[in-house]
């Protein structure tokens, strides 16, 4: 089906539209110390818009200047992206989780010449990482706020008059690429491909108005940019904001999200989380009794701030079938879909059409095909411009007939269902010539409850293996003998389940039990909380031989 887009479906159109339509509705709640809340209405947001893009203005940038967002997500985040592109100019997000010279090569890299500074996972980030002459404006979740605080900006200008207007072919925003392998690439979106993907869920999932988002997930990242604020302003929603880690459920409970967007990760730690106060073994029984089934789903549920959730989406890396049919046994509607920097969220199945293991047809809108490679091909008017000053890989990113190599392999049903198998570029060739894609194996193997994350390797052996990260109460555990007798046992048996599906020159020989922690801080994990499968690999690298001397299936790296 053919999606219409209209001017009416931009994002700064839907801002005027829900500040003239709907000025009194709740638009964003930012919680504070001490379970405090502040709320924004629709006509005080695009009233604090207005200032602060008259601020912009006044600094007599040429249209379409780079001005950055580098913060952890608050309301704060949401206004200032409004108010970049009210005032004329383009967004560049920033993962407040990046080291300094990291944020440094892209801002110069975009040639930012403003910033709004928040939150960062590294105080000192903004100090050495920001370039003197960039303008700064604080967000008052900011550690420093000497420069320019967002307050004190609003309170001291006149908001500016009128509906300023972007159309659909302008550049709305550079997306910088997590960097799972190489240098970020700066990612060129319109307003008309960001609108398109708000347009595209609509069509496929029930939403509207009185839907409640939960914003946590980087909005430096294309999901939350996409599916979380600009259809959240799409359709006049209400976004509430997670205040810090350890404030998450209580914040999740007010919220009571009728939408939850969410990443593997963290619904397996969710899951841990609930097996901790409820055995597992114990809550399966439960479960199969008819008079406390219900009861007992619903306190789940309600324990995890998600007894309201109509919609669950999972993305970013394979979710285990087992951990997906979990939830969905919990009667939260959890369905897995796709998209990336490039093309942005393309494959999403409706509540009622969820294949474990699949991340549904493509959304409307979205042409697909399968290479004879298995590579997936995208086209839609979600796809990039291009990539910024980077010309060639933009060329070689496309194909003949226009449509994005999108670099995962697929298969793909008769009814459009797709599968992702993996990256092409992380497949590896053993040593019997045959190659293997790991990520569709890691997932398998991480669906034992003990385990945090795992990466396999094998390029040039000949059989792969899997490093194998526990979570930290798991290895704690391990410490005690019988313990990691136990622990062992269960995960041998995890390994022969994983084994007896694969071809024999999948199979994997043995998992390596390493320590942690991988982080986004040492950077063995992206800010979307992905692996980076070179450099972990490159941190254990020198163990290998030792490994596969002790011809054992579990071995534990001390």
């Amino acid at each position: 089906m053919k999606l219409t887009l209209t001017d009416d479906n931009l994002p700064l159109q839907c801002l005027y539209r829900w500040e003239r339509e709907a000025a009194d509705r709740v638009f964003l709640t930012q919680p504070y110390g001490g379970g405090k809340v502040h709320d924004w209405t629709f006509a005080q947001a695009a009233g604090e818009v207005r200032r602060m893009a008259a601020h912009l203005r006044e600094r007599n940038w040429e249209p379409g200047t780079r001005v950055a967002i580098l913060s952890k997500n608050c309301a704060w985040w949401i206004l200032a992206d409004l108010a970049i592109w009210m005032s004329g100019h383009v967004t560049v997000p920033v993962y407040p989780s990046l080291k300094p010279l990291s944020v440094r090569r892209i801002l110069e890299h975009s040639e930012c010449r403003g910033c709004f500074v928040g939150a960062t996972d590294d105080p000192d980030v903004p100090r050495l990482g920001i370039p003197a002459e960039v303008h700064r404006i604080a967000l008052p979740t900011a550690a420093e706020s000497a420069a320019n605080p967002w307050d004190d900006v609003v309170r001291s200008i006149e908001p500016l008059s009128g509906n300023p207007v972007r159309p659909a072919d302008d550049l709305a925003t550079i997306i910088y690429t997590s960097g799972t392998t190489g240098a970020p690439k700066g990612v060129m979106h319109r307003f008309g491909a960001l609108a398109s993907d708000a347009l595209s869920l609509h069509a496929t999932v029930p939403v509207s108005s009185a839907d409640r988002f939960v914003s946590y997930l980087p909005l430096a990242h294309i999901v939350e940019r996409s599916g979380l604020e600009v259809t959240a302003l799409y359709l006049g929603s209400r976004i509430f904001f997670v205040e810090t880690i350890n404030t998450f459920l209580d914040d999740l409970k007010r919220a009571r999200a009728t939408i939850f967007l969410s990443v593997p990760r963290l619904l397996l730690k969710l899951q841990q989380g609930v097996f901790q106060k409820i055995p597992k073994q114990k809550l399966e029984k439960s479960l199969h009794v008819p008079l406390l089934r219900s009861v007992v789903k619903k306190k789940v549920l309600s324990g995890l701030g998600l007894d309201s959730v109509k919609l669950a989406a999972c993305g970013a890396a394979p979710l285990p079938a087992d951990v997906l049919l979990w939830y969905r046994n919990l009667g939260l509607q959890l369905a897995e879909g796709y998209g990336m920097t490039e093309t942005l969220i393309t494959h999403l199945p409706r509540p009622d059409n969820v294949r474990p293991g699949y991340v549904g047809p493509a959304l409307n809108g979205v042409e697909t095909r399968v290479a004879e490679n298995g590579e997936l091909l995208v086209k839609s008017p979600m796809n990039m411009i291009g990539y910024y000053k980077e010309p060639e890989a933009t060329l070689t990113a496309f194909d003949g007939d226009g449509f994005f190599r999108t670099g995962d392999l697929v298969t793909m049903d008769p009814d459009g269902q797709t599968r992702i198998i993996g990256r092409i570029k992380e497949q590896f060739k053993t040593s019997k010539g045959k190659y293997v894609a790991p990520a569709p194996i890691e997932s398998r193997l991480a669906e034992h409850p003990a385990v945090e994350a795992c990466c396999l390797m094998g390029a040039g052996l000949s059989s792969p293996f899997a490093l194998v990260l526990l979570y930290p109460e798991a290895r704690s555990r391990c410490k005690d003998a019988e313990t990691r007798r136990d622990v062992e046992a269960s995960l041998e048996a995890q390994l022969d389940s994983v084994n007896a599906d694969l071809d024999p020159h999948e199979r994997v020989a043995f998992l390596a039990m390493v320590e942690g922690p991988w982080t986004i801080d040492n950077e063995l994990i992206t800010p979307t909380l992905k692996i980076r499968r070179s450099k972990i690999e490159q941190c254990y690298l020198d163990r290998v031989d030792a490994w596969r001397s002790q011809n054992r299936r579990i071995i534990w790296d001390t």
